[in-house]
């Protein structure tokens, strides 16, 4: 497994090994004791699968807060994305500032988003399945986001005339300025 820090040496991309035959190919795509030796130690506790059919479908930014606040480890098994961590860290020497990362069924690799952090994909192929293990479980009175369209992120999500399809929920989320419980 190889483990790479990203512009935000918090976040990182993970690659496992892919073993492949005539018969197709073979993964570990998680192995504890792999993490533990790169100095990670998380404990998942909830895997997720998300399916979005059409190119451009957005989700996020989401995050929990405590006591659910979460890890979460991103990885594509059909389609590709545009998966977006943003610092929500009001401490943070990075605090505003994102990371973006194409993950795919092609390229194997996943997202390390740890807690702290807003998260959220766009797809950029129809039909596009995305899992994610979190540290801890969902909660719906700890659910927040954070607007993915607030230009004071600068984010450039890949977007087609129209707008990005997305849920009520996203549609509300407020700017960082005016997040009230993003972290210490």
């Amino acid at each position: 497994m190889q483990f790479e820090d990203t512009e935000i040496p918090a976040v990182k991309i993970v690659t496992p090994k892919k073993h492949g035959d005539a018969r197709g190919f073979f993964s570990e795509v998680y192995k504890e004791s792999d993490w533990k030796n790169a100095g990670l130690d998380y404990t998942f506790v909830q895997d997720n699968h998300s399916f979005s059919a059409p190119v451009g479908t957005l989700r996020g930014l989401h995050f929990q807060t405590a006591p659910f606040a979460q890890d979460k480890l991103v990885r594509v098994v059909r389609g590709r994305i545009l998966d977006v961590a943003v610092d929500i860290r009001r401490s943070s020497p990075t605090f505003g500032k994102h990371v973006a990362v194409e993950l795919s069924a092609e390229n194997w690799r996943q997202l390390l988003v740890p807690i702290g952090f807003a998260h959220g994909f766009i797809t950029l192929e129809p039909d596009t399945e995305v899992l994610y293990k979190v540290t801890a479980l969902y909660s719906a009175p700890n659910d927040r986001g954070l607007a993915f369209d607030d230009p004071d992120l600068g984010i450039a999500w890949p977007v087609a005339p129209g707008g990005p399809l997305l849920s009520e929920k996203d549609k509300r989320w407020p700017r960082l300025h005016d997040l009230a419980d993003a972290f210490a």
